[in-house]
């Protein structure tokens, strides 16, 4: 055999030798603390505050919104607000052409002016015939008959006295006042534009009450109203601004709102707007806080979802029955002596409410434990990818 054959021949040796060696100690690595349990997701108890929450969505309205209108028919003359304007109450705001209106006045005038100098004729005549029937020269008819003239003829006064007061107010009527003080948010007319009141009275402006303080009408199912009652806080955001915005519930309206078979009832919440940025109409997401708890102890809701492995699991405790003070009775699994690595025990825990991602805590539990929620799929998946070439095939879960 050459010396270059049997020099190849101790390489091939000694490759094979450190080969051997690194795998036996690999599998030594392995091994030497029994099985080992694959990574786990895990969260601490500790404790904190917690919210109980019921959302909804509505609308921002002024406190009192007043369409004004026009009560007779005509042609806007004259305009004095627009958008935006701020008015008082009895301010005049619009004012209709009045010529028609002034000729029904004159011409009533006219025919009250004919009826009163008619009266008068009666008068006479009734005075004149009842000293003609003091000296028996007429008849008791003659007189009764003069007497009934006189009547009417104050009759058709009185008549002729409420039609020019009608045709009065008509006029009167053609100059709009704001009812109330407040904001245009509103205007519906020009000048120039005929307005027709007929069966009801043409919406001319809308006007708001006060802008700095406004009202949320939210719609929460009935699935949730049993929650909602008066005074309860309320945050919401709208959609121009990131800012929340803070609120209080003055008001659960007992009449049912029917929505794609949903039935929901509106909820009147109080907001402040002394900046004035809230303005009507715009779309409140309204998260009304219906029960709230401070420095309380307390638990990821994941924990109380975990789902493992059963080669990993222990067996769970039998649950207490629960009690008439509500909460409910669940498992857990704890880490003990709170390290990630340590041994896996299933405990029963007392839990309250719940603000859906923490749940009160009552009883089963101390601040600090570790709690496992499940098996960490990346750190699992990094352990095999660095696995030794020579280690046992690492158990599948």
């Amino acid at each position: 055999m050459s010396t270059q054959k049997k020099k190849n021949k101790w390489i091939f040796k000694l490759v094979l030798l450190l080969l051997l060696a690194g795998g036996g100690w690999a599998f030594w690595q392995w091994n030497r603390g029994g099985p080992t349990r694959p990574p786990l997701n895990t969260v601490t108890v500790d404790r904190g505050n917690l919210e109980q929450t019921v959302v909804a969505t509505g609308s921002l309205e002024p406190v009192m919104n007043v369409e004004v209108g026009s009560q007779i028919s005509g042609i806007i003359s004259e305009l004095f607000v627009d958008f935006n304007s701020q008015v008082e109450k009895g301010q005049v705001i619009a004012k209709l052409e009045t010529s028609t209106f002034e000729a029904d006045v004159q011409e009533k005038q006219s025919e009250l002016d004919s009826a009163e100098a008619a009266l008068e004729l009666a008068k006479v005549e009734a005075a004149r015939l009842e000293q003609l029937r003091e000296r028996d020269l007429i008849s008791q008819a003659e007189l009764d008959q003069a007497r009934v003239k006189l009547l009417q003829a104050e009759a058709a006064r009185r008549i002729r006295m409420h039609a020019l007061d009608r045709a009065k107010t008509e006029l009167a009527r053609c100059t709009i006042y704001s009812p109330i003080d407040g904001m245009v948010i509103s205007r519906n007319v020009d000048v120039g534009q005929t307005v027709a009141a007929s069966m009801t009275a043409p919406v001319l402006f809308t006007i708001a009450n006060d802008l700095r303080e406004m009202q949320i009408h939210a719609h929460v199912p009935e699935a949730d109203i049993g929650e909602i009652g008066d005074g309860q806080r309320v945050q919401f955001t709208v959609d121009a601004y990131r800012d929340t915005f803070h609120g209080e519930v003055i008001q659960v309206r007992n009449q049912p709102i029917i929505e794609s078979h949903v039935v929901m009832y509106d909820t009147v919440i109080r907001v402040e707007n002394p900046d004035g940025r809230l303005k009507p109409g715009m779309t409140a997401t309204v998260t009304i806080i219906t029960d709230e708890k401070e420095d309380v102890l307390r638990v990821r809701n994941t924990a109380l979802r975990a789902r493992l492995p059963d080669a990993i699991r222990p067996s769970d405790p039998e649950l207490p029955e629960n009690d008439s003070n509500g909460g409910t009775w669940r498992v857990v699994y704890r880490l003990r002596d709170r390290n990630p690595q340590g041994e896996l025990e299933a405990v029963a825990v007392h839990t309250g409410m719940s603000d859906g991602v923490w749940s009160e805590v009552y009883e089963g539990l101390e601040e600090g434990d570790l709690l496992a929620t499940g098996i960490d799929l990346d750190a699992q998946a990094e352990s095999q990818r660095r696995g030794s070439l020579f280690g046992p095939e690492p158990a599948q879960f």
